[in-house]
């Protein structure tokens, strides 16, 4: 799946500690997922959100290279740095509103490889992203954005034509585009569930509202 495949998330290491550069350098190609999902209106700001997050977090990470070397490191620099206002602040902030946008990829792409899917509407994508949506962003979002998020799905692309915009529109066998999705979920959803287990255990994770 080109747009997936060309840049590689490192493997997760045994301990867990994610080096900040090769994340970002790996998730900055990801935003333009959302271009493959239409509905500007909707998707654009989800977009914007993802590339906005990533730049906050490489500014924290380009500031100090050797003091933020690690995901990890951020969240533990930043909450000493930061006191009370932390983790509502800096790049740790950055990092947990990504990881949602993240989420809701990983989601939908796992949901689509498999095989759940609307029986009478085999090629329609409403479930798989109702489901990304339910999972990763519907409780942070207020009530207008989760009606503007519901009634979004109905503009979403055949799977069809998904597939073919992951592909850069090459015609690929479907079987072939759902292998490189499996592929792809493979080395990055370890390194998702990583970043939700390091927020958890750091006590990180915020639930207000958007």
């Amino acid at each position: 799946m080109a747009l997936l495949l060309e840049h590689e998330f490192k493997p997760l290491p045994a301990d867990k500690q994610i080096e900040t550069l090769p994340f970002l350098e790996a998730v900055v190609h990801l935003p333009p997922f959302f271009d493959c999902l239409g509905t500007p209106i909707v998707y654009s700001p989800v977009k914007a959100d993802l590339t906005g997050n990533i730049k906050k977090i490489r500014a924290v990470y380009d500031s100090n290279p050797a003091k933020f070397k690690t995901l990890q490191n951020i969240l533990e620099v930043e909450k000493e740095l930061h006191g009370s206002a932390w983790p509502k602040t800096g790049a740790t902030l950055a990092l947990m509103w990504l990881k949602r946008g993240l989420k809701f990829i990983l989601v939908l792409l796992q949901s689509i490889s498999d095989g759940e899917r609307d029986e009478e509407h085999p090629n329609l994508i409403r479930v798989n992203a109702l489901k990304a949506y339910e999972i990763a962003l519907k409780k942070y979002h207020g009530w207008m954005l989760q009606k503007l998020f519901t009634g979004s799905v109905y503009a979403l692309p055949y799977k069809s034509d998904l597939l073919k915009a992951l592909e850069k529109g090459k015609e690929v066998k479907e079987e072939e585009s759902i292998e490189k999705i499996h592929q792809f979920l493979t080395r990055v959803t370890p390194i998702l569930d990583a970043i939700y287990e390091m927020y958890t255990k750091m006590n990180a994770e915020l639930s207000y509202k958007a």
